[in-house]
């Protein structure tokens, strides 16, 4: 019967628990079938009564003593208790004895206490067991409360006003009590369902409890009121036995609910249905009245609910402007976002006055990632973003575009003028111990150069992009150089497709989604995949006639050297690994590590389908040429198979029309410094 109790039980806890129930089964056997006599009728309808309330009321305190979390609650439950067998008591030893007890007496506010007690320790033992939850729920309780009240009274105000002859005092007296229960069964309601309508066993026992203690009241009052026997009988033992359930669910493990989530019309279902209860009430007084009991909860029940409204009307205001906010506001760092940039600048644009418009990508930002783990990434742009918008104040506003990127927009003052794209640069500018960031930047006036955001930023990301590209200092750049070098050495034609392709993978990778420095590294490995090809002997590459089975292996391994290469510049790392995967197949066919599909690196599904192109549409010795629409006629055919079949309908699509016929004329990806770009320029 008690395996679901806490364990372990207090021995003088356990004690009380077996001293309680041996106790009610004797009252239940008195008064139901005269066990132990009618000479002992005071012994057990009094003192061991009394004393089954004093025992619960123990357990319930020493639960509380015992609880850090939920010590008040359980000794508010056991106060309450405690009241109750002190107004029986009073009745037993000194009221029962009087020819005429008036209302309200000692007795009655003894017992009237039990009421808030039990609400006060409900509410905390709600708190500790559903750590959130939102305070309109309370308001949805009382609602519920205070509507089943005002029905209740309109119901029982008349009997207990016709029993009483009108007494205000006694009539009051009498109908607190169901009104009591009333309200505390609708409070019970609403804490059952801030736990999500997963009470747990020890809020079960409360309800059950409670409920019983309602029972036997409604019994005692209707007989007081239609002058029945108010000797003892069995109802007295629905008392004890609520009583002995409130001291059984203080020792029951607490269950911890994250509550209900409300959403939709749940906010309304339980407000609106109370709330028409009281409206029918307040109608139905219209043409045959209630008594000022009912009317008056009923009254109180529509001016809770307009408080429920005026609060939910709050919090939608509030959740309104929250998301407004975090729509346009970046998460980690907290500027502004790409959609607050582009209402800025549409707005800055319609203005008419000038503005520099600034974009900056920090440099080295994945290796930084790669090195010290994203959550170290985050607090880094968290601080270049804190630098750069104050850097900028007041005159300017800092953004965040995504990723590594940043901008600003200022407004050119005629009388003092500022660089701002210096002062971005010097913000996103920081030293630490193994690492140092710089930025690169490209900016824009407006509306002179721009007359909309779109444009603004896309001719912004292609000036930074050249600037990044064209800084010849940096190791990448080095590195870059140098193989290029020995790849024109080693095979002139190899260089120019190399530059070809990588002009096709950036196009590419741009409508992809790619931007900042992962376009830069697959831009590196787009002219650099096909690095490894220095170790392969020249007879075999020039070889016309097909390769044999060992001459296949060995160009196959083109990639891994490659690979070799470049990870050994320690700068190169993120091109090595594209550079590995470039001759993968989307079937996983491919070499060196047979990857399928989306287990290929992106940077390297896009060189595929760009080497591969232009190897087609290229002028070879030993075969003929493809024409462009017959390459992509070749690449439709083989995606899903060899090519991203995604990939090969961007490139279908928006890459090819900005290139036009690959077998008269050839792309170089070469920004000029006078007007810096990053899509291809026409070579003649």
């Amino acid at each position: 019967m008690f395996a679901g109790l806490n364990s372990p039980m207090p021995r003088a806890v356990r004690l009380l628990l077996y001293t309680a129930l041996a106790a009610l089964l004797l009252h239940v056997a008195h008064t139901v079938f005269g066990v132990a006599g009618s000479g002992s009728s005071r012994l057990v309808d009094d003192w061991l009564y009394t004393l089954v309330l004093v025992a619960c009321a123990l357990m319930c305190i020493a639960r509380g003593v015992g609880s850090r979390e939920e010590r008040v609650a359980w000794i508010f439950i056991g106060i309450g208790l405690l009241c109750w067998a002190a107004g029986d008591a009073y009745w037993s030893f000194h009221l029962s004895a009087q020819e005429e007890v008036r209302y309200p007496s000692l007795t009655d506010a003894l017992h009237l206490l039990m009421f808030p007690a039990a609400y006060a320790g409900i509410a905390l033992l709600v708190k500790a067991r559903v750590p959130r939850f939102h305070a309109s729920l309370w308001l949805d309780g009382a609602i519920g409360a205070l509507a089943i009240a005002a029905a209740a009274a309109a119901v029982l105000y008349p009997v207990v006003e016709t029993a009483t002859h009108g007494d205000v005092e006694a009539v009051a007296t009498n109908i607190a009590y169901p009104l009591g229960d009333m309200l505390l069964a609708g409070f019970v309601i609403g804490a059952v369902a801030l736990t999500g309508w997963r009470p747990g066993r020890g809020f079960v026992l409360i309800a059950l409890g409670l409920s019983v203690n309602a029972i036997a009241n409604g019994i005692y009052l209707y007989r007081d009121a239609t002058g029945g026997s108010l000797a003892p009988s069995p109802v007295d033992s629905l008392w004890l036995l609520s009583a002995l359930l409130l001291a059984l669910a203080a020792w029951i493990p607490p269950t911890r609910s994250r509550g209900l989530r409300l959403e939709g019309r749940r906010l309304l279902a339980m407000p609106s249905a109370f709330a028409a209860v009281a409206v029918g009430l307040q109608v139905f007084n219209q043409f045959a009245p209630v008594n000022r009991f009912a009317s008056g909860l009923a009254t109180a029940t529509l001016g809770v609910v307009i408080v429920r409204m005026a609060l939910l009307f709050s919090d939608h205001l509030t959740l309104l402007a929250v998301t407004r906010r975090e729509s346009q506001s970046d998460p980690v760092t907290g500027l502004g976002n790409r959609r607050r940039l582009m209402l800025d600048l549409e707005a800055a644009i319609d203005s008419k006055r000038p503005h520099r418009f600034a974009l900056f990508d920090i440099d080295g930002f994945k290796a930084y990632n790669d090195n010290f783990g994203h959550p170290a990434g985050d607090a880094l742009l968290c601080k270049l973003g804190q630098n750069l918008g104050a850097a900028v104040r007041p005159d300017g506003s800092a953004y965040r575009l995504g990723g590594d990127e940043f901008c600003v927009l200022s407004q050119i003052d005629g009388q003092r003028t500022h660089d701002v794209v210096a002062l971005g640069s010097a913000a996103l500018s920081i030293a630490g111990e193994g690492y140092t960031s710089s930025s690169s930047s490209g900016s824009v006036l407006l509306p002179d150069e721009a007359d909309d955001p779109s444009t603004a930023l896309l001719l912004a990301d292609r000036r930074m992009y050249a600037q990044k590209r064209l800084r010849s200092h940096s190791a990448e750049r080095q590195t870059r150089n140098v193989l290029l070098r020995i790849l024109r050495e080693r095979e002139p034609d190899l260089d120019e497709h190399l530059r070809s392709v990588a002009s096709l993978a950036v196009l590419l990778a741009r409508y992809a989604g790619m931007e900042g420095e992962e376009l830069d590294v697959v831009a590196r490995a787009a002219e650099l995949h096909d690095v490894g090809k220095i170790a392969i002997p020249e007879g075999v590459l020039r070889k016309r006639s097909a390769l044999t089975a060992v001459e296949r292996e060995l160009v196959r391994t083109h990639t891994l050297i490659g690979e070799r290469i470049l990870a050994s510049a320690p700068a190169m790392a993120p091109v090595a690994r594209i550079v590995r995967s470039s001759h993968e197949r989307w079937d996983g066919d491919g070499y060196p590590d047979r990857l399928k599909g989306e287990e290929i690196p992106l940077g390297a599904r896009i060189i595929t389908v760009c080497d591969a192109f232009d190897a087609m549409v290229s002028k070879k010795p030993y075969r003929r040429s493809f024409e462009s629409r017959e390459a992509l006629d070749e690449l439709r055919r083989c995606a899903g198979s060899q090519f991203d079949p995604g990939l090969v309908e961007l490139f279908c699509e928006h890459v090819y029309p900005q290139v036009g016929d690959w077998a008269v004329e050839r792309y170089e990806w070469q920004p000029a410094p006078s007007e810096p770009a990053a899509v291809p320029v026409r070579r003649e």
